[in-house]
């Protein structure tokens, strides 16, 4: 059996040499661009591929290669790549302009449209991003309550500002590089207990809001406990601290309503973001309007200052009315989940059948992978005998750079040891995937949990 090492080696010597342009871009990038890289998470040595096109749930590189896509532009893309509806809704508005510089109708009929879809939307102000949402929705909440601090959970990601980057990643007490400690402790992080949260806010006056991912930590990839979510709700209301919802990724794709519809739990403000946006950028915070008024009172000791030079930009709030007309009909998400769990289903049969410790699992329509030896072979109550940490700290890993880069060599674009599927993923994309994961395992196998 080879050493994992040289498994990995080879794999990337065989990708990166047959990825002239690619790996030419990535050499330009790195002359340019710290890293050679834009975002934290495209991250992998020795490079990822460089997309020249993508359309539905297909995009190709420069080299020629033609990958089955399952980053699906980190989840915006509930519709695919380059839908019809928001591609015509773009071409249109930009030969109207791009940036008024003042009021247009658009926005109006933006926030319309997250009102009637997500529950408890009384206003709605809009962002550039999902980091601005969270940094606004917490502000917001500050604001209203004039107190300081912020409860948010061990793993749970709503951005990288200084308030909500702390407590990301193990050790989750840490304090991120660039965040003043005094800043850094305002953010109070805990494990996943409704105790401790009971007893922090029952001794902390100064608390403004809980923060939570309603999914669990990065997308669902440590799944909480169904009743927790309800739990939360309960505590906070008894102490009369803002409930957000971070459902940058959840909003509109767990639901048309995004993950309060589908667990029945309200919160105070939601974030939104990605498919909120159509897939361009833009993000927004929702909710209780008198939390909201903050935004736009005549008092100016309570007014929130709150500019945003691209906030509710035409061209993005042209792509969210059309992405959100579609994806207001719940027959999209119940296909996107059909075909997400058959996509899971498809990944679990090729572990027991391999023998591989490790599961494919989730809800919606996304999945994640988790391998280690704790693991039965494609059975995911086995989770539960497993600690968050273990299922988080498995990115970075060699087994995660060489499944990725196995399964780009086989055709399929994994993300973070996962993947978003969209209303354009069809029975033979999911088929594909599943071969791809079967050959691309045998590749790795010295890796592999057994």
């Amino acid at each position: 059996m080879p050493e994992a090492s040289a498994v990995l080696e080879d794999l990337a010597s065989v990708y990166a040499e047959a990825r002239p342009r690619s790996r030419a871009a990535f050499d330009r990038a790195r002359r340019v661009l710290p890293g050679g890289l834009t975002h934290e998470v495209r991250h992998l040595p020795p490079f990822l591929p460089y997309i020249v096109k993508a359309a539905g749930a297909r995009k190709w590189d420069a080299d020629g290669y033609e990958y089955v896509d399952l980053a699906m532009g980190h989840g915006a893309l509930l519709l695919g790549h380059a839908h019809p509806a928001v591609v015509d809704a773009v071409a249109q508005q930009v030969r109207l302009g791009t940036h008024p510089g003042a009021n247009h109708l658009l926005e109006v009929e933006w926030a319309e449209r997250v009102r009637r879809l997500v529950p408890g939307a009384e206003l709605v102000r809009f962002t550039n991003s999902g980091t601005e949402a969270t940094l606004l929705a917490l502000r917001v909440a500050r604001v209203a309550t004039g107190k300081t601090k912020v409860v948010k959970f061990q793993g749970h990601f709503h951005g990288w500002h200084d308030t909500a980057l702390p407590g990301h990643t193990d050790p989750y007490d840490a304090v991120p590089a660039g965040i003043p400690p005094a800043v850094a402790a305002t953010t109070l992080v805990f494990p996943h207990d409704l105790d401790q949260v009971e007893t922090v806010l029952h001794r902390d006056p100064d608390v403004a809001a809980v923060i939570v991912e309603p999914s669990g930590p990065s997308w669902g990839t440590v799944p909480l406990p169904p009743a927790f979510l309800r739990g939360l709700r309960e505590v906070t209301r008894r102490h009369g601290v803002c409930l957000v919802f971070d459902e940058v990724i959840t909003g509109f794709r767990w639901a048309p309503g995004g993950a309060q519809e589908r667990y029945g739990v309200r919160a105070d403000l939601v974030t939104l973001a990605k498919i909120l946006a159509g897939g361009l950028p833009g993000g927004a915070v929702a909710g209780r309007e008198d939390l909201l008024a903050c935004l736009g009172t005549e008092d100016p000791s309570r007014r929130l200052y709150h500019p945003g030079t691209f906030n509710a930009n035409p061209l993005s709030a042209s792509a969210g009315i059309a992405c959100l007309d579609i994806v207001a009909d719940p027959e999209i998400h119940a296909r996107c989940d059909r075909a997400a769990e058959t996509l899971r289903q498809g990944l679990n049969q090729v572990l027991r059948r391999r023998g591989v410790r490790g599961v494919a699992y989730g809800e919606s329509s996304v999945f994640h992978l988790a391998f280690d030896p704790a693991l039965d072979p494609g059975t995911p109550v086995s989770l539960e005998r497993l600690p968050p940490d273990r299922l988080k700290g498995q990115r970075r890993t060699p087994l995660y750079e060489a499944l990725t880069l196995a399964l780009l060599v086989e055709g399929v674009h994994l993300f973070a040891f996962g993947g978003f599927l969209s209303t354009a993923h069809g029975e033979q994309e999911i088929a594909r995937t599943v071969d791809a994961f079967d050959r691309a395992l045998e590749r790795i196998e010295a890796l592999l949990p057994r």
